[in-house]
């Protein structure tokens, strides 16, 4: 499944009550940052969006822009972080296919959260990693694009796209333990002794390499766009976990694709490898270690472990907030952090 494509209607539906704002107010700001706005607008909600909420925005004139703006309620320390997506996109515009930024407002006067606007663009998000309906040959190519792009990604020199502050270099696995710990602890509703496992035994097994660039964070076939009808990425999307960081978590989280067995997030369970045109887990792995000029990469269970740790704490936020009403996703109160905290475990102690 695709969307959104030419033709076909777009996800959208009216604002959740709980996520409703100043229409007014946002026009009338939108209209002193960009004077092209007409004199209407409607505004509409994406589906999804369990982090931050996701708006349509159409003037009287047809234009589309995207509202992403932090989600109402108490929130966790360090998260829903927009105005960081808007810097790594305005600042990485040019380098890596992102949406044109058009306005960020930090001001909770306006709409009562920071938000930013961008461009709306046309083209296709595969929510089914399979890709049923395509080619041997169109899989391949969008599976090499996607990695072709991650690599690309890791090779900007971000100091020189003015990213130099964006994050501390150095002791990034160390870091990130400590901050999905503490996310884990802040969100924590029951008590699941595989995380306090995976907590105890990570920080024994962060590698040595201290190699340093930008770090999407969330880098996946879901967060990037597709031309409508060529196999070549137009948006890498979902900025909110980037950083400065370690490329080896990116290439492991993007790789969690051929672990992962729930279809909400992607998974390539069932696919036949040599007939499907997708590449294996190993084949994937080996072609972003060619492309980064770079050998295997060491301890590749710490890597995968890690990077399911942290989903396993983004699930625990996400399930915290839709009991407390603060998330689109209501009626889907099921917890997904212990199944993940056992499967990062087991594949740390070489059970998987």
């Amino acid at each position: 499944m695709t969307d959104p494509v030419p033709g076909q209607d777009l996800p959208v539906r009216e604002v959740l009550p709980q996520h409703r704002f100043d229409e007014a107010r946002l026009h009338a700001w939108l209209r002193a940052q960009l004077p092209e706005i007409g004199d209407t607008l409607t505004v509409r909600q994406f589906q999804g969006g369990a982090s931050n909420p996701t708006f349509l925005l159409t003037d009287g004139e047809g234009r589309r822009y995207v509202l992403r703006k932090k989600p109402p309620g108490q929130l966790l320390s360090s998260a829903h972080q927009v105005d960081r997506e808007y810097r790594a996109m305005k600042a990485l515009d040019g380098h890596i296919p992102v949406p044109k930024m058009r306005a960020l407002c930090e001001d909770p006067e306006v709409i009562g959260a920071t938000f930013y606007v961008m461009d709306f663009l046309q083209g296709r998000i595969f929510r089914d990693a399979a890709l049923p309906g395509l080619a041997p040959k169109d899989r391949a190519e969008i599976y090499d694009e996607l990695n072709a792009t991650l690599a690309r990604l890791h090779k900007v020199d971000f100091e020189a796209v003015g990213l130099g502050d964006y994050g501390r270099p150095g002791n990034y696995f160390e870091r990130q333990v400590a901050r999905w710990t503490r996310q884990y602890q802040d969100a924590k509703t029951e008590e699941i002794p595989a995380m306090d496992a995976l907590i105890e035994k990570l920080p024994a097994r962060i590698p040595a390499d201290q190699s340093v660039s930008i770090a999407h964070g969330d880098y996946r076939l879901e967060n990037v766009m597709f031309h409508a009808t060529e196999n070549r990425i137009v948006a890498v999307l979902d900025w909110e976990l980037s950083t400065i960081g370690h490329p080896w978590a990116d290439i492991a989280y993007n790789a969690f694709l051929w672990r992962s067995h729930g279809a909400a997030w992607g998974s390539l369970d069932g696919v036949d490898f040599a007939a499907s045109g997708i590449p294996t887990e190993a084949e994937y792995v080996a072609t972003y270690c060619e492309r980064m000029g770079r050998g295997p990469m060491p301890d590749w269970p710490f890597l995968m472990a890690f990077s399911i740790f942290r989903l396993a704490s983004i699930g625990q936020g996400v399930y915290r907030r839709i009991l407390s009403g603060n998330s689109a996703r209501e009626s889907e109160a099921v917890n997904g952090c212990p199944a993940l905290a056992e499967q990062a475990l087991a594949i740390l102690e070489g059970r998987e």
